[in-house]
C-alpha cells in the first residue's frame, strides 16, 4: 500500500476530507447531548467502534474542542467549541443574509418586500426591495410601523416578550382614544382591550405570520413572517406589501408560501432550532438604526 508521501495529492485531500467528517460524528454526537457521556454513548451516536472515538475524543481533548470530567471520565464539549460558536453568532448579520433572501421572494411574489428590526419605538424598515406591482406605493428605509395595525408590528407583537412591547403598545392605545387627526388616523388601532389583542397574538401564533389588509392604507395588504435567531428569539420580520386585489386575492396562498419558506431559510441560516415554515392551510439582536415615523409616510402594512 503506498504510504501519504506516494500519494497522489487528490487522494490525500480526499482522505483528509472523510477523516474530519467521521471526526464530527463525534462532535455531532457530543452537541446533541445534554451534559458530558460516557464514552460508549458518544460511540454509539456517533455510529463507531469505541477504541475509534476514543482516538478522536484524545485529540479533541487536546485542541480544546472537548474535555474529560476527571470524575466521571465522560466527555462534553470544551472551551474551544464554545468560542467557536460565539464567533460564529458574533458574524450573524441578519440584514446582510436578508438581502438575498428579499431579492428572491420579490422575485417570485412581484410584490415589494422589505425586512424590520425591533427599535425602542417600534419595528423599523431597515432593508427592501421594490415590487413590480408596486404602482404608487413606496417603501422607505427607516419608516416606523406601528404595532397593532400593521401585519409586520403584529408579529413582533406575538413573538417578542409583553415587557418589550408594552410601552408601544400603551402608546398607541392611548392616542387610539384621544383621537388623532386625518394624517394619523389609519395609524391608530381599532382594537383596544387586553381580549382583543390577544386575539391577534392567538392568530398569529396559530398561522405563523400575520395579515392586514386596508389597515393603514387602503387598497393595500400586507403579510408578515417571523425570523428566529439560534436562541429561538424573534430577531426579524419579512414583509410582503402589494395591492389587497392581489395579495388579499389569487396571489394569497402562493405569496404565504413564498414568504414562509423565505424566513424559515433565513431563521436556519441564523441557527435557528427546527422551526417549520407553515403556509396559509398548515400553521440580542442586531441593534436597528433609530428610525423616525414620518408625517404623511407611504402606504406601508
Amino acid at each position: 500500500m503506498p504510504s501519504d508521501k506516494t500519494k497522489a495529492p487528490e487522494e490525500w485531500t480526499q482522505r483528509r476530507i472523510q477523516s474530519i467528517e467521521v471526526g464530527f460524528q463525534v462532535i455531532r454526537a457530543m452537541e446533541a447531548a445534554n451534559g458530558p457521556l460516557p464514552l460508549r454513548d458518544i460511540a454509539a451516536a456517533a455510529g463507531m467502534p469505541p477504541s475509534k472515538a476514543h482516538l478522536y475524543l484524545v485529540s479533541f481533548v487536546k485542541e480544546g474542542v472537548a474535555f474529560q470530567d476527571p470524575v466521571t471520565g465522560h466527555y462534553g464539549l470544551g472551551r474551544f467549541a464554545i468560542q467557536l460558536g460565539l464567533s460564529a453568532i458574533r458574524q450573524l448579520d441578519v440584514v446582510e443574509f436578508a438581502r438575498e433572501e428579499l431579492a428572491a421572494l420579490q422575485r417570485t411574489a412581484g410584490f415589494a418586500t422589505y425586512l424590520s428590526l425591533w427599535g425602542d419605538r417600534g419595528p423599523g424598515i431597515v432593508s427592501k426591495v421594490d415590487g413590480e406591482r408596486q404602482g404608487s406605493l413606496a417603501v422607505r428605509l427607516g419608516y416606523v410601523l406601528p404595532l397593532l395595525t400593521s401585519a409586520t408590528g403584529q408579529v413582533f407583537l406575538t413573538y417578542l416578550n409583553e415587557s418589550e412591547t408594552m410601552a408601544v403598545r400603551h402608546d398607541e392605545i392611548a392616542a387610539a382614544k384621544r383621537g388623532a387627526s386625518d394624517d394619523t388616523a389609519s395609524l391608530l388601532p381599532r382594537v383596544t382591550t387586553t381580549k382583543e389583542i390577544q386575539k391577534i397574538i392567538e392568530t398569529v401564533r396559530h398561522q405563523g405570520y400575520a395579515m392586514t389588509v386596508n389597515s393603514i392604507n387602503s387598497s393595500f395588504a400586507a403579510i408578515a413572517a417571523p425570523v428566529f435567531d439560534y436562541s429561538g428569539r424573534i430577531v426579524a420580520t419579512m414583509t410582503v406589501l402589494g395591492s389587497d386585489k392581489q395579495l388579499a386575492g389569487p396571489r394569497k396562498k402562493p405569496t404565504i408560501d413564498a414568504l414562509m419558506a423565505a424566513a424559515h431559510r433565513l431563521s436556519e441560516r441564523l441557527g435557528a432550532p427546527g422551526r417549520g415554515a407553515k403556509g396559509e392551510d398548515d400553521v440580542k439582536p442586531p441593534v436597528p438604526p433609530k428610525p423616525t415615523r414620518a408625517k404623511n409616510s407611504s402606504a406601508l402594512g
